[in-house]
Parts: C-alpha cells; sequence; structure tokens
C-alpha cells in the first residue's frame, strides 16, 4: 500500500475512524460499568454471565448509535485505487460518503449491516471487556502484579488476542457484506453461507495477523488510557 498508494493510504477513513470511536466507545465502554450495577443490582460481587449480559448490551446499543460512522468507515477504507465505475463508490470526504450514501441507498443504506454488526459487537465487547476484567483480577488475586501499568498492558494484551480469535469470522462477513453491491447478498447469513461454499472456512480468518495488530494494539492503548484517565477522574473528584 505505501509502495502504490503512499504512507498517508495506511490512514484512510480516519476521520470516520474516529467518528465510530468515539461514539462507540461513548457508549459500550463508558455504559459498561453501569450495565453491570444495574444487572447485579448494585452487589459488588459480579459473576460472569452478568458481565457477559452488560457487555452484550452496551455493544448492541452502541451499534444501534454509530452504525452510520461504521459503514462509512468501511466504505472509505475499502475504496482504495478502485475505478469511479467499480462495485465501491469513490468519495471524496466522509462527509460526501454520509450524503453519497442516503441519496442513492437511502437512510436505510448508513445502517447497512446493522444486525451482523449488532452481532459482531456484542462478541467483541464481550471478549475486549470481559476478558479484560477476569485476566486483570486473576493476576491481582495471585498477585502475579500489582495494579498498575504492566498489569493493564497484560491483560489488554491478552484480551486483545482472545478477541480476535472469536470475532474474526463475524468481523470477516460484516466487512464483506457492509461493502457489497446492492443485491450481491440476500443478507448477512446468506454472505457467510456464500463465503463458505465458494473460500471454504478458512476464509473467515481472512486477515487474521492485520485483525490481531489492529485489535491487540487498540486494546492495550485503550485500557491502559482507560485506567489511567479513570485514576486522574477519581483523583480529581477526592479533591
Amino acid at each position: 500500500m505505501v509502495r502504490t498508494e503512499g504512507p498517508r493510504s495506511l490512514y484512510s477513513g480516519l476521520v470516520a475512524g474516529l467518528q465510530r470511536q468515539m461514539s462507540f466507545a461513548s457508549v459500550r465502554i463508558g455504559l459498561y460499568d453501569t450495565m453491570k450495577q444495574i444487572y447485579s443490582r448494585g452487589s459488588e460481587n459480579t459473576g460472569i454471565g452478568t458481565r457477559l449480559l452488560a457487555g452484550c448490551t452496551t455493544g448492541a446499543m452502541a451499534v444501534a448509535f454509530a452504525q452510520p460512522t461504521d459503514v462509512v468507515k468501511v466504505r472509505f477504507q475499502a475504496q482504495g485505487q478502485l475505478p469511479e465505475s467499480g462495485s465501491v463508490k469513490r468519495y471524496s470526504s466522509t462527509i460526501d460518503a454520509y450524503k453519497t450514501i442516503a441519496r442513492d441507498e437511502g437512510v436505510k443504506g448508513l445502517w447497512k449491516g446493522c444486525l451482523p454488526n449488532i452481532t459482531r459487537n456484542a462478541i467483541v465487547n464481550c471478549s475486549e471487556l470481559v476478558t479484560y476484567d477476569i485476566i486483570k483480577e486473576l493476576i491481582l488475586k495471585y498477585n502475579l502484579m500489582s495494579d498498575n501499568m504492566p498489569c493493564h498492558f497484560t491483560a489488554a494484551f491478552a484480551a486483545g488476542f482472545c478477541t480476535t480469535i472469536v470475532a474474526s469470522p463475524v468481523d470477516v462477513v460484516k466487512t464483506r457484506y457492509m461493502n457489497s453491491v446492492p443485491g450481491q447478498y440476500n443478507g448477512a447469513t446468506n454472505c457467510a453461507l456464500t463465503m463458505l461454499i465458494n473460500e471454504g472456512p478458512t476464509a473467515f480468518y481472512k486477515g487474521f495477523v492485520p485483525s490481531f495488530l489492529r485489535l491487540g494494539s487498540w486494546n492495550i492503548v485503550m485500557f491502559v488510557s482507560f485506567e489511567q484517565i479513570k485514576r486522574a477522574v477519581v483523583k480529581f473528584q477526592q479533591a
């Protein structure tokens, strides 16, 4: 990509990506602890079932709220160097992408792939947040590390790996379906079946390494930053 399209191609769709993360993360991560408290009715001892339910809930809420940003991000990143008449339309900017999709496909086009994305985000949310929660608790329980940055880094790295293994198949189907031309697939299930028949089961793990690099680095940056910001906010409130 760097050789044929230049270094900037690696940051294609950055604005849409930032819009997506700011809206998705605010809901799915910001409300996670609140949902845990609601489902556990204020109890400090929350079981894995409660955590999974909280992760699924906030993941689904985030998609319902911010799906258009994800559609635009996927389309914008996938357009690459395709010609104007290609299967993926070219957009001059993220705002142009929102307008073009709404004009050509209707407002519903901005929520294309919403159902598989809800499934994907429920899985990713549970994998990321619950795995991080459990691994961090185990590290602290057995005194392997103290509650500081190395502990957060280790738990986040492990959460990223687990998330990639669990979420890769849904992620591949979601991206393939959201980036398809109208009428190519009858739905997300049809897309998955078509991939399985034509390309075999390994198709669901295409791009595993870059996916792990993305989710692994994302988890490390997100959780380490989240823990430090949370501590800073608590100190500020106490002061």
